[in-house]
Parts: structure tokens; sequence; C-alpha cells
């Protein structure tokens, strides 16, 4: 999180907000009726949103230059279980208060893995789920695909590449060679994330302004890995690694049965998104103790949840009414 820490004791209002995505300014992309990080301050909600490492937000650090590998040396679960953790802890230790969270995509991988960790678990109020993730084998977006399956990450990896940063010299090369010889890229959005219906395009500028950020090369091959297995899993090193990490031959999977029966889930995803696939959601409902609250929109797109000009009625007014029926935020 970014920006003057308060001094003392900090008194929010009743529902305290956690926005999970991988760069907060995602929430902010659309104009302020339609910005999800807009609506929620405008109803009440006391709001916080993270910038997790990698972003451009998010390049300091005590020690390590982001030129260095070791700068790079993280996956979403790290974002998961370090990251996220400890904006949750920073939050509570202001505000003495349990809070709700909202992710959007990896956000949401984020949220589920947090989640099944009692520690964290025990401070969060509810969650709400935009185009949730956690089991990935059933992507369908081309463009993802075919670096699936050509095993651009192990390439990148091998490369020497630690940092992934599309907008960079190499990865704009690599994108165009991509498109032009072996995918139709003519919309390069639709090929990453499935058709959007009700994109604002006048905001599209601005979206590619920011979108996408940089990340760590470990953790597209993290992501690979999760659409080739099918698992909810920590990073594989491979046999002799993983019997050194983690004391057996593959790396453990998230137990999705840990997250508390007691916490409400509220889960929006769309028909036409390719990232978060209906079998995959599926295979996550069914491992989960509770039984989440689900909207289906049948035309939305991975991205029309944060940037549809429709996203206040279709998703975050019925996602604020749920969290107003579970009452104030209470205290720890």
């Amino acid at each position: 999180m970014n920006g003057i820490k308060p001094q003392g004791r900090f008194y929010p209002r009743p529902y305290l907000i956690y926005m999970c995505v991988y760069a907060g300014d995602g929430w902010f992309l659309n104009s302020a009726r339609q910005s999800l990080g807009f609506i929620l301050p405008d109803n009440g909600f006391d709001v916080w949103i993270g910038n997790v490492r990698g972003t451009r937000w998010s390049h300091g650090h005590s020690s390590l230059s982001e030129d260095e590998k070791e700068f790079w040396n993280w996956s979403w679960e790290e974002l998961a279980l370090y990251d996220l953790a400890e904006m949750i802890n920073y939050i509570n230790s202001l505000t003495n208060r349990k809070i709700y969270i909202v992710g959007h995509s990896q956000g949401t991988i984020m949220s589920f893995a947090a989640l099944t960790q009692p520690e964290i678990a025990k401070n969060v109020e509810a969650a709400a789920l935009l185009s949730p993730i956690s089991y990935l084998e059933h992507i369908t977006a081309p463009l993802v695909r075919l670096m699936v399956d050509t095993h651009l990450d192990t390439i990148i990896l091998a490369s020497g590449f630690h940092e992934l940063n599309f907008k960079s010299n190499w990865g704009t090369v690599l994108l165009d060679n991509l498109c032009d010889r072996l995918v139709n890229c003519i919309n390069v959005l639709s090929s990453i994330t499935g058709e959007n219906c009700c994109l604002n395009r006048s905001r599209f500028d601005l979206f590619f302004e920011y979108e996408p950020h940089p990340s760590s090369a470990k953790n597209l091959h993290h992501l690979f890995q999760m659409i080739r297995k099918g698992s909810f899993s920590k990073y594989d090193y491979g046999l002799l690694k993983n019997l050194r990490v983690y004391g057996q031959r593959m790396p453990p999977e998230f137990d999705l049965s840990l997250i508390p029966e007691s916490l409400p889930l509220w889960m929006a995803y769309g028909g036409n998104d390719e990232l978060s696939d209906w079998t995959d959601l599926e295979h996550t409902i069914k491992k989960v103790k509770s039984v989440p609250e689900l909207v289906y929109l049948e035309n939305y797109g991975h991205v029309d949840f944060i940037l549809s000009m429709k996203a206040k009625e279709d998703v975050y007014d019925p996602m604020i009414k749920f969290f107003k029926s579970l009452g104030k935020s209470s205290s720890l």
C-alpha cells in the first residue's frame, strides 16, 4: 500500500474494504461514477488499495535492485502468503476491525490462497471475488493457450529474463511476433481475456497507459504450471528441489476446504470470460465448504468486471448489497 501512513489508531467508516488486485490503479480506470474505487467510498466504505511487488508502484526494496534476479524471485504464492497477509495485518493493526476483501483476476488467486491460512482468514469478514480464479485448466483464451502450449514461460526463464514486462522492447517484439505469425490478435485484449461486451472504449488509451504492469517471469511460469496440471498448488521447482523445499516430490496443493465455512463468499463470473472458465470455477465451488452467492453475467468477459459501462448496476450494486446485508465490520 502506498501513501502516507496514518499515525496512531485509525477510526474507519462502518464498512472496511481491502481491494485486492495486482495493481491498485485497476480500480480507477473508468470514470468516477463507474469505477469501484470511487463507488465504494460513496457508499460508506473505508477503502484500502494495495499494490503488490513488481508493479510500477512497488519497485522499492531495502537491499535489492530491480535489476537483480532475486528481486523477481516470487510468484502469486508469495503475493498471497506475505504481501496480502501483511497488508491485512497492517489495516487490522490500525483499525482493530475485520475487513471485507474485493478481488479481481489474480487478486482472487491471492485471496483464495490467503484465506486457506487460518491466521489470515480470522481477520477477514467476507470476500467478493470478480472473475474468480484458482483452477485454470480450462482456459480457452487463444493467445494464452498458445503461450502455454509453446512453453513460452520456460523459454523466457531459460533466456535469463526475470522481469516480465510486455511494455519493454523485447516484450513488445514478442507479442508482435506471436500475433503476426501464430494467432489472430486483431483484438489483443480479447485474445487474452475473451470478448468483453461493455467496455468504455473512450478509456482504452488510459487503460493501456497503465496496463499491463510488470510481473515476474516466475509468476508467469507458476500460472502456466497450473494450466498444464489443472492444480491449485505451490510453485513446482522440480523433483529434487521440491524434496528440499517441501519434503515431498510434488508441491503441496492449497486446500480450499480450509477456508472457514462461516466466511461468506460472493462470486461474479462471465459467460465470455476465457480466463475464468465455469468448469474451473465449479471445481473451486465444490472444494470450499460454504455455499457462495453467485452472480452470472452471460455477456461479460474478464475485463468487463472493472471496465464495463454497466458494471455498477450489474456487479457493484449487488456486491455492495451483499456486504451491507452482513452488517458493519466487526472488531477483532
